[in-house]
């Protein structure tokens, strides 16, 4: 088993691609720490590793943040050999019947033209957005538009949680071509 990897923006983040489905549609799943990972025996797997911080499972690759005092020369071999161990002992990634991480959207109903915004944006995120943020390990969630104030509310995870260049992407790439594309989008906050 051939197991890539590539990194990321973030410094402390790397991307893991196994060459085999890892949440598939069933995700994607973003576990902040080994508490959180009950539903995976691959996430649990991963956390055994000392220095593994957040592990994020993408439909075919895993995102692993690192703690900023490790040295990826020491994490790197032994995440490496925590995925092949787990894919040739022919675990599921995930427990049958689990749901994708509960960082989802407010529950928030839009009528009228507000519907018709929020509709827009959810499709440029869907089809612009988070395959670009997909490359680089990580995703994105829409949690609402205020349609008042113009502001949408968006969450990075995996490689983007905590990156650096998180804000920049999120002010200038995002927020620009949102506002570009539907007009009533004044800016794009980040839900913590």
């Amino acid at each position: 088993m051939f197991i890539q990897t590539e990194p990321t923006p973030n410094p402390d983040t790397v991307k893991f691609l196994p060459g085999h489905p890892v949440a598939g549609d069933a995700g994607p799943f973003d576990f902040p720490d080994v508490a959180s990972a009950r539903m995976s025996l691959l996430a649990r797997a991963l956390f055994q590793v000392d220095g593994v911080e957040r592990v994020f499972l993408g439909s075919d690759f895993v995102s692993i943040n690192k703690d900023p005092d490790k040295d990826w020369k020491h994490v790197k071999p032994m995440v490496l050999a925590a995925i092949m161990d787990h894919y040739m002992a022919g675990l599921p990634v995930v427990e049958e019947g689990a749901a994708p991480s509960a960082d989802a959207e407010a529950n928030v109903s839009y009528e009228g033209e507000a519907a018709e915004i929020v509709e827009e944006i959810r499709e440029l995120i869907e089809t612009r957005v988070r395959p670009a943020v997909a490359q680089d390990g990580g995703d994105i969630i829409f949690h609402k538009f205020e349609p008042d104030t113009g502001i949408v509310h968006l969450s990075m995870r995996g490689a983007c949680a905590g990156c650096p260049s998180s804000t920049m992407t999120l002010k200038q790439g995002i927020e620009n071509m949102l506002k570009t594309y539907v007009p009533e989008v004044t800016a794009v906050e980040a839900v913590l």
